[in-house]
């Protein structure tokens, strides 16, 4: 198994790699039984650490600073303010997330773009979930509506990069629908633990499959089909 990214001259799945994943599959762990305990204290310590372990792990694969890592940095930071109680709190959490997916929106897009069928999809999933609980949101409703616009883009953009990064995208929209649908008063059965295991998973997808993307499309040469380098394991595409 290929395992090696061109120009690092090691393997991109060794033991650091492994390493971060396993600390972020823990850090998971515990934040989910933080949620279902109701436990704000055992959330505090868990997940401020998620988003920068995947961080750890995308450094320690790429060996460079790219937007993706950026957009950890900025959800690390919503994370944060989302454990604070509070609308001011809210808001401030979601100015992070902004700038999550305004950072992934430009890594995809410098990446290739993605088919016209999927971003008329997503523009169309996004305006009949604004249409049905934009109503519903009170003072949220433009802050939600311009978020709700960058969020879809991402997702949109994803399938320009593999299908793991588009299925990351789509958990990601997932998530915070079930955010944007308990802020209309509406909670379902289990809330905090989907809204939370959608977007562990999306956090992962999205920096595992970015990690593991094609630099571009595969090449014919001297007769052969030539496969751009990159972690194997990751199933980019």
């Amino acid at each position: 198994m290929n395992s090696t990214r061109a120009g690092l001259g090691r393997p991109a799945s060794g033991v650091v790699g492994r390493w971060w994943l396993g600390s972020f599959g823990l850090a998971a762990a515990v934040e989910l039984m933080g949620v279902a305990l109701d436990a704000p204290a055992v959330q505090w310590a868990a997940k401020p650490l998620l988003a920068p372990l995947l961080l750890g792990w995308l450094l320690a694969v790429s060996r460079r600073w790219d937007p993706v890592a950026t957009g950890l940095v900025c959800a690390t930071a919503g994370d944060v303010a989302l454990l604070v109680p509070g609308s001011t709190a809210f808001l401030l959490g979601m100015g992070c997330f902004l700038g999550t997916q305004l950072a992934f929106l430009t890594a995809f897009l410098r990446h290739r773009r993605p088919p016209a069928p999927a971003v008329a999809g997503y523009l169309a999933l996004w305006a009949a979930a604004n249409a049905l609980l934009g109503g519903r949101l009170g003072d949220l409703r433009l802050p939600v509506l311009g978020y709700s616009l960058a969020l879809t883009l991402m997702a949109a953009a994803g399938w320009g990069v593999s299908r793991r990064v588009a299925a990351g995208g789509a958990l990601f929209l997932l998530s915070d629908l079930l955010i944007g649908v308990e802020a209309t008063g509406v909670r379902l059965p289990g809330h905090g633990l989907w809204v939370m295991t959608t977007y562990l998973a999306a956090l992962l997808l999205i920096t595992t499959g970015w990690a593991g993307r094609r630099v571009g499309p595969p090449r014919l040469s001297r007769g052969r089909r030539s496969v751009p380098a990159g972690p194997s394991w990751t199933g980019g595409r």
